[in-house]
């Protein structure tokens, strides 16, 4: 493997934000490199190797999209976080199809960047135990489960169910709860109310008192919320596919956010 030339690099071609990551995730003693257009970024990524990568969507001379093809064609044993601004929630949505880890908004704060980064760092450390796992032919151990495979998720953050009487079911992954510490607290919403792909629709509070937005996977309308997880929401922890869901929601277009989605039948090796 390459060495490590940072922590973090940030791609952004906003100095404000490159600042205000820096500056943010030194409170948390990473190191972070910069660039601030895609074809720096790239001649960076060439060069060395970033365990977290955190790039805008949006850049004057490329996109991320390029980043995340870069990572991959490179082999680079990176994870990415994508930044965006509301407008490009659709993008973002579609980033996680594509292989990013997590995304945040613009504008961002301490609390939501540095929780990505904690969440984006614990997955990496789990992938690479799991790749070793493998190596060593140790297919029984395994450190997080995989979602049914009849259900579909978004990246690798919640899961949708669909069910007979046209409704559906949502939940966290496995591998997203892995990454965080042990839940303390869930906020929900509340019967009635719409939920939007890609934008939060819950929130974790955590032993280590970070707090961890839910991401929709698809839109909708919330029929039933979960009550049995707000007194007890290790329940989530337990049982996240089935006993731990969260809502059970009308979907509004179900046949064309899907295409945003990850069919869990493909997670089976």
């Amino acid at each position: 493997m390459m060495n490590k030339a940072a922590d973090i690099l940030v791609i952004d071609d906003e100095q404000v934000i490159i600042d205000a990551v820096v500056k943010i995730c030194a409170l948390d003693n990473y190191s972070v490199d910069t660039a601030l257009n895609t074809k720096s970024g790239l001649e960076k990524i060439e060069k060395n190797y970033y365990p977290i990568i955190i790039s805008d969507i949006m850049l004057p001379d490329g996109d991320g999209f390029e980043i995340l093809e870069a990572v991959k064609r490179l082999k680079r044993n990176s994870v990415v976080i994508m930044a965006t601004g509301f407008s490009t929630v659709e993008n973002a949505v579609n980033s996680l199809y594509k292989g990013a880890v997590s995304f945040i908004p613009k504008p961002f704060t301490v609390d939501e960047l540095l929780s990505a980064v904690y969440r984006v760092n614990n997955y990496q450390k789990i992938i690479e135990e799991q790749q070793t796992l493998i190596q060593q032919q140790k297919n029984d151990e395994i450190l997080y489960v995989t979602c049914p495979a009849k259900y579909y998720r978004l990246g690798h953050s919640t899961w949708v169910c669909q069910e007979r009487e046209g409704t559906a079911l949502i939940g966290i992954c496995d591998l997203y709860i892995k990454t965080i510490d042990s839940i303390q607290q869930i906020e929900l919403l509340n019967p009635e109310e719409e939920i939007a792909q890609g934008l939060s629709c819950a929130s974790l509070t955590c032993s280590n008192e970070r707090s961890h937005r839910i991401l929709a996977p698809i839109s909708g309308r919330i029929v039933e919320v979960n009550e049995t997880i707000k007194s007890n929401p290790n329940l989530i922890e337990k049982d996240p596919y089935f006993e731990g869901w969260i809502y059970r929601i009308i979907p509004a277009n179900i046949e064309y956010e899907i295409k945003y989605l990850i069919p869990c039948s493909s997670d089976r090796i």
